[in-house]
């Protein structure tokens, strides 16, 4: 008997110590400096001009400028015991905890109102128990200095409302109304939606989101907070979406807004809670002329209304990002493909690959046999690659030829003889993220690499040669106007600048028509409506179609399929180029066609495009061809055929 009733004495001085400190916190919290929670999450997107981008900036109403519904709705289906609680819900943590290990999964959430406005305070939403602690630490800060009704408006000015933040936001974008206009249907259904933004917006998922405001309702008559009458009429209540923060607004801005939230959760000078800084001025790269443009060649070439797409326009000499879009329509769907995404790049990787050999001793007039060939490399491993449409030359073709027709045999033959990890050490040295496995099939592109990633990559070969870091945000201002942060361009020296020319002339082959031979050039179609010179490679699987065309002024990236990986035709990969061709020639309109000047060490000399050899009397279609200085070609060429183990197949 005396062992219990140790136990229980030490039992019961625990729980006082435990007490103590409890109140202890609360104590030291009120007094402590206090939070300033108004406007603390507050921000202002600015485009390059520096004027602010309407629609992309938090609007903060005070809780006597939001209907009544809504903080009935919110308080009944988030946090019914909110006005009586001092920040935890110790009751509904223990039923949750209950729930959650009788069924073995996460069923149920236990977090109330404070507990969720300490999260939106944090700039990122990292989980650790670090994160954790400091979260219920500023929770009851919250709960001592301010009250119920201050936190209240805090919560409805931060939650997100399926990548809208705030409720005035929510209610312009969804309804093009006031937050204080409101009915009750109207307000039931966006207090639904921060549950699960994805599976709750009623312009994504319209049956879950019909569920939702439903249990929504039940748990406002529950509550005695309305009828059961006005419930079923607010179900009955036939709803109609807006979709934009304004009338002229573009459906793919808000893609720009979440990349550039993305990358400020990266910027180390920036606070990690918007509690230190009062709010953020984000002056970006943005150029709305540029989005615009983006959008309406996207909507007059995309025929397809089922296909995704995510484009990408940045300045080549320095990177700045001046228009992105992740998706057909925001409104539909908020997943950013431009950011977010990976996927296979097709040909799209092969000028990597030719990078890589002319730092190697090709050239451009260097020769493979386009044909059916399979790679063998022991008893039990051989390679077949195919070319598009099983089209070949049955003979040698260069460098730019393969360029041209995006020929895979050339590619493949180019990538083992290099040997296989010389691609994936190049991919790196221009930025790109991806663990790449050093595979025969890499050099068509088989792995999966982000858009982003691609358009830096091919930005250095846009700028002779220097790798820049692709960037949204210019500078980060508090609210009183301290700079916070700014941007300083990263411009490394990292190839040959003699050599990316070389291979810039070479993509040009893509439009030329002297390449018309046994096959194409795969972007033939675009070459009469150019009026600027560009270096440009297409790439295409099964899923997937890819563009990224550049010159010294602009480089445009862009990547079209379905979510799923199902299929796409052929076609697709047609609009996209058109898409592209519409935007970079929109973008440079009007000024001169500037194209990269001849560094001193390199020579041009007039060449049969296909074979290579130096032209002759009898030669068609010369074509002028760059090499640096004495390796221009002769009559006497290698034959690089016999260092690569081949079946040709009859």
């Amino acid at each position: 008997m005396k062992w219990r009733k140790k136990v229980l004495k030490l039992g019961v001085f625990c729980i006082l110590i435990f007490f103590i400190f409890y109140f202890s916190l609360y104590i030291y919290a009120k007094y402590m400096t206090k939070l300033v929670i108004r406007n603390a999450n507050e921000f202002y997107i600015y485009d390059s001009k520096g004027e602010l981008v309407e629609g992309l900036s938090e609007k903060w109403v005070s809780l006597g400028e939001i209907s009544p519904y809504v903080l009935e709705a919110t308080i009944a289906v988030e946090d019914k015991n909110f006005y009586h609680h001092s920040g935890f819900d110790y009751l509904r943590i223990l039923k949750s905890l209950y729930i959650n290990l009788i069924h073995g999964e996460n069923l149920q959430g236990a977090s109330t109102i404070s507990q969720q406005l300490s999260k939106n305070l944090f700039l990122s939403f990292e989980k650790t128990w670090s994160r954790k602690l400091k979260e219920a630490w500023l929770t009851i800060q919250l709960e001592t200095q301010y009250e119920k009704d201050d936190i209240l408006e805090a919560y409805l000015n931060t939650i997100n409302y399926g990548g809208i933040y705030g409720i005035e936001n929510a209610s312009k974008y969804y309804f093009h109304k006031s937050a204080k206009d409101l009915s009750l249907a109207e307000a039931s259904m966006l207090v639904g939606i921060p549950k699960s933004p994805s599976n709750y917006s009623p312009l994504i998922n319209p049956e879950k989101a019909k569920e939702r405001q439903t249990l929504v309702l039940t748990s406002m008559v529950k509550q005695k907070k309305i009828t059961e009458e006005e419930k079923e009429e607010a179900l009955e209540e036939e709803l109609t979406y807006y979709g934009t923060m304004d009338t002229n607004e573009l459906k793919t801005l808000m893609y720009y807004q979440d990349a550039v939230m993305e990358e400020l959760k990266g910027i180390e000078e920036i606070p990690t809670t918007f509690l230190k800084t009062g709010g953020l001025k984000i002056y970006t790269y943005l150029e709305m002329d540029a989005q615009k443009l983006l959008e309406e060649a996207m909507d007059k070439n995309i025929t397809n209304d089922e296909i995704q797409l995510a484009a990408i326009v940045m300045l080549p000499q320095n990177g700045h990002i001046i228009a992105l879009t992740g998706g057909r329509n925001y409104s539909t769907s908020q997943f950013n493909r431009a950011i977010q995404s990976k996927r296979q790049v097709g040909s799209t990787m092969k000028p990597i690959l030719y990078y890589a050999a002319l730092e190697n001793g090709f050239t451009e007039s260097t020769t493979f046999s386009s044909e059916k060939t399979t790679f063998v490399f022991s008893e039990n491993k051989a390679y077949s690659p195919k070319n598009y449409n099983n089209r070949y030359g049955n003979k040698n073709i260069t460098m730019a030829a393969a360029l041209a027709y995006s020929d895979n045999i050339y590619a493949v033959k180019t990538h083992l003889f290099l040997g296989e990890q010389v691609l994936v050490d190049m991919a790196h040295r221009l930025g790109i993220s991806s663990s790449l496995e050093a595979v025969p099939s890499l050099a068509l592109g088989s792995e999966e690499i982000s858009l982003f990633d691609m358009v830096q990559a091919y930005a250095t070969f846009a700028n002779l040669g220097y790798r820049v870091d692709g960037k949204l945000i210019a500078k980060v201002e508090d609210m009183d106007g301290n700079v916070l942060y700014e941007n300083k361009d990263r411009k490394e020296p990292t190839l040959n600048s003699s050599l990316v020319y070389i291979l810039n002339e070479a993509m040009t082959s893509t439009t030329n028509y002297n390449f018309i031979d046994y096959n194409y050039p795969t972007c033939y179609e675009l070459t009469s409506s150019l009026k600027h010179r560009y270096a440009i490679k297409t790439g295409t699987t099964d899923s997937d179609h890819l563009i990224f065309g550049y010159n010294g002024d602009i480089i445009v990236g862009i990547w079209s399929g379905y979510d799923d990986s199902t299929p796409s035709s052929v076609s697709n990969g047609k609009d996209l180029r058109f898409m592209w061709r519409d935007i970079v020639e929109g973008y440079l309109e009007g000024k001169e066609d500037t194209w990269y000047p001849i560094p001193e060490n390199v020579v041009g000399t007039l060449v049969n495009p296909i074979s290579g050899e130096v032209v002759t009397q009898k030669t068609k279609n010369a074509t002028m061809f760059y090499y640096i200085k004495g390796t221009e070609p002769t009559y006497q060429k290698e034959d690089l055929e016999d260092l690569i183990p081949t079946i040709k197949d009859e």
